[in-house]
């Protein structure tokens, strides 16, 4: 009988030490401290452009604070400048302006801008060129483009009345008239943010799974159906976000009425007022007649504006998701 060998059992290492007490709290406080220290930066910039000009504007906005009275600075008024807004003409005329160019500018921007996602989703050649190209306008100086349809929106001489004219239809004189300077300045801004937000939808409908349009081809559903029934009921969170933050937009609209003006002082929104919005008066208060204190109410009627309106189109926007 062969004679075996004892095989020793396996050594067992020692377990290793746990990391030390500071080691262990310092990787704990690391975990939940650098999130924050990552978005400081942000808050950082935002509090000192952003929330501190604010709320420095609504304290102003208590004052009585003129130019053309030294030390007024400090002259607490409390709601005297909002009720004077109450009984301001020209304020009610610049909110008209600014929701009557915001309805014409946005409404057939976010249309238009649906349409061409739609288009620049199927396969075509040059496509990526194309999705480059709807870009452009948002990409061209506000300064630049507002200069070049003032002169297409000429009143002798532009190529608009021009176009027009083939039609029999006579000259406009596009910034004298109410209606025809608020058509203008929304086809400007119609023109600058079209392709912006067509790349958003684009980006959204790429998402939607082909799999939803191949069984609606399968029974019989057209390209326009299946537009209807699959891709704008899956866009809805998406249009909810650019109705809402064109809709900012357009309600703070200040670049192209100004511009698009011919008169010596432009922040008055034309002879008559007639495409002056908001932020074109509370401009004119502060740096026009140099009211400070009113200018500042102005400001922060236009900002409660803003929260009315998106409040409005937010529970709009739930109630018909709920009813449906």
């Amino acid at each position: 009988m062969a004679a075996t060998t004892a095989v020793p059992p396996p050594s067992l290492s020692p377990p290793s030490p746990p990391p030390p007490l500071r080691g262990r709290r310092w990787h704990r406080l690391d975990r939940a401290a650098s999130p924050y220290l990552y978005l400081a930066p942000f808050f950082l910039v935002f509090g000192v452009f952003g929330l501190f000009p604010m709320l420095y504007t609504g304290y102003v906005s208590f004052t009585g604070w003129r130019a053309d009275r030294p030390g007024s600075s400090g002259d607490w008024v409390g709601f005297e400048n909002y009720r004077r807004l109450l009984d301001d003409p020209f304020f009610w005329n610049a909110a008209k302006n600014t929701l009557g160019i915001g309805v014409l500018a946005t409404v057939p921007q976010l249309l238009l801008a649906l349409g061409l996602a739609h288009l620049l989703n199927y396969r075509m050649r040059g496509r990526t060129l194309l999705r480059l190209g709807v870009l452009l306008p948002n990409v061209t100086s506000v300064a630049a483009v507002t200069l070049i349809f003032v002169q297409l929106f000429g009143r002798d001489f532009g190529l608009v009345n021009w176009f027009l004219g083939l039609f029999g239809v006579g000259h406009v004189d596009w910034q004298a008239g109410t209606l025809s300077s608020w058509s203008a300045i929304a086809a400007i801004v119609t023109w600058r943010w079209t392709g912006y937000n067509a790349l958003l939808y684009l980006a959204a409908m790429q998402s939607i799974p082909f799999d939803l349009y191949e069984a609606a081809a399968l029974d019989g559903a057209s390209r326009w159906r299946q537009f209807r029934s699959i891709t704008v009921p899956m866009l809805r969170p998406t249009i909810l976000f650019t109705v809402i933050v064109s809709t900012i937009g357009a309600l703070q609209l200040f670049g192209e009425p100004m511009l698009f003006s011919q008169q010596q002082d432009p922040t008055t929104g034309g002879s008559q007022h007639q495409f002056q919005t908001l932020a074109l008066y509370s401009y004119n208060q502060f740096w026009g007649r140099f009211k400070y204190g009113y200018g500042a109410a102005v400001s922060w009627a236009m900002f409660l504006l803003i929260v009315l309106v998106v409040a409005v189109n937010f529970l709009a926007a739930r109630r018909m998701r709920g009813a449906e």
